[in-house]
């Protein structure tokens, strides 16, 4: 029997693209801690990581009946954290090298494999002794479960008690696709309407989530206020309104197993806010392997770590990088993405070597060393729905240069507040950002304050054990014996 069913597209360890996966990770186990009987239910791809866990088959021959009535899937299963862990198998749509895209685009048939996936989540979970009190799904790959799960309770007593939660973790990405896949997708006519699926003539997975879902949740207090409006609404502001009484703001957790440099598997010397010493040696190593100059020991070092897209700022990192670099400091930056981007951060690495490292791609123990080495964290997010680096950097006393938007507002303490943890600036413009850059660096020249700085910092808790608390008590009030 399961309490609370998660519904998501990746999972970490298991699967992982960015913060999705982090947070999945993380808060179903948070859940489970309390009490309640959680398990997630995930896609088998074929780039996955599986290390020290065991599958077993718990179903063959699933029958999914889409997109033909033959179709069927495979379900697997492990432990982690003391739960369960399904996985929905159907090699033609996961067995691929990435989870939703190349650098080409979209993988053409996104809707069909989600779809399936959706479907197959309810076919699975039909069979279970009892159904689960609460499915909650997670941005669009899982979006359609709740209204699925709506139109099977009208007609299948099983699932009167069950409840659908939907979380929004970046309203930008919508699943949108044409109006054929919405016919195709099981979904009964009275779907599509401007109250439902229906958007400007298109399928609109997530809308359709948000229509028929019993609570919808985003991943800070912040956004789920910027959302109902033009600017971070994304179309669906109007939509949103109409439905806020059902929307609340949850922050996101950090996973301090993972990110604490307290006791961290990647970092040369391990720190705490008691001892913050380990963070030189570690800024020292971190110089020596992106190939920085060894002056750069005694000046301000900056640490970039995201996709390489609009969202995040880019295009503004790499607009004020030759005035940065005149200030006598260093740069590092860690991700990939558009293409146009890569190519113009490696461009501008080579007319500043020794001053600036570019590595293209992402992985755990790089993210983690530039955390821990750098000295000051950039995030010029045009919008960020919650953000999870920058509550990393505070943990690794690395002060976030951030914009004022989402979660960035509900978890940065801008200077120069006494209590300040990090710099803000108020909307994603060039001059703005520069502006509090040259604030940072003028707070870490002060090094006696810098260093208060730094520890109060790393005192802030964004634990999930917080956050599964709120979530809880939304599943409670949605009527779950939890």
């Amino acid at each position: 029997m399961h309490d609370v069913l998660y519904v998501t597209s990746e999972m970490y360890p298991f699967s992982k693209t960015g913060g999705l996966g982090d947070v999945m990770g993380a808060l179903p186990p948070s859940v489970h801690e309390k009490g309640p009987k959680t398990a997630v239910i995930t896609p088998f791809y074929g780039r996955m990581n599986l290390d020290g866990h065991k599958l077993r088959l718990v179903y063959s021959d699933l029958p999914v009946g889409y997109p033909w009535p033959s179709t069927t899937a495979e379900i697997y299963q492990t432990d982690y954290n003391g739960m369960s862990v399904y996985f929905v198998a159907r090699g033609e749509y996961f067995d691929r090298r990435h989870y939703y895209n190349t650098h080409n685009g979209d993988y053409f048939d996104n809707c069909e494999r989600f779809i399936f996936f959706c479907k197959a989540v309810l076919k699975w979970a039909r069979l279970l002794p009892s159904p689960p009190s609460i499915i909650h799904s997670h941005d669009w790959q899982s979006a359609l479960v709740p209204p699925y799960l709506h139109f099977e309770r009208l007609s299948d007593p099983f699932w009167k008690n069950t409840k659908s939660v939907a979380t929004i973790h970046n309203l930008a990405f919508q699943g949108r696709f044409s109006e054929r896949l919405f016919h195709e997708s099981g979904l009964p006519a009275e779907a599509w309407s401007m109250h439902g699926a229906e958007f400007y003539g298109d399928f609109n997975m997530l809308k359709a989530s948000i229509a028929y879902s019993d609570a919808v949740t985003a991943v800070s207090p912040t956004y789920a206020e910027e959302i109902l409006g033009v600017e971070f609404g994304c179309g669906l502001e109007d939509f949103l309104t109409s439905h806020s009484g059902k929307i609340e703001g949850i922050l996101n957790g950090a996973d301090y197993n993972v990110w604490d440099p307290c006791e961290d598997k990647f970092l040369p010397c391990c720190y705490s806010a008691d001892d913050i010493a380990g963070k030189q040696i570690c800024k020292q190593s971190m110089l020596r392997d992106f190939n920085m100059s060894d002056t750069l020991k005694d000046k301000p070092v900056f640490g970039f770590i995201g996709r390489l897209r609009n969202q995040k700022g880019v295009d503004l990192l790499i607009e004020i990088i030759p005035e940065l670099l005149k200030k006598d400091v260093g740069l590092i930056v860690l991700g990939e993405g558009n293409l146009a981007y890569e190519a113009q951060l490696l461009e501008l690495m080579e007319e500043s070597a020794g001053r600036m490292s570019v590595q293209v791609g992402y992985t755990e123990d790089l993210a983690h060393t530039i955390q821990a080495g750098s000295d000051i964290f950039l995030m010029p997010s045009r919008y960020e729905p919650c953000g999870l680096t920058q509550i990393y950097a505070l943990r690794f006393g690395t002060p976030p240069v951030a914009t004022a938007v989402g979660g960035l507002c509900d978890t940065i303490t801008p200077y120069p507040a006494e209590d300040a943890t990090g710099f803000t600036f108020a909307e994603p413009d060039a001059d703005l950002f520069l502006a509090a850059i040259d604030q940072a660096i003028e707070a870490w020249n002060d090094r006696k304050e810098w260093k208060k700085m730094i520890v109060r910092a790393m005192r802030k808790k964004f634990t999930w054990d917080r956050s599964a608390d709120e979530y809880i008590k939304l599943y409670r009030k949605l009527g779950a014996r939890i």
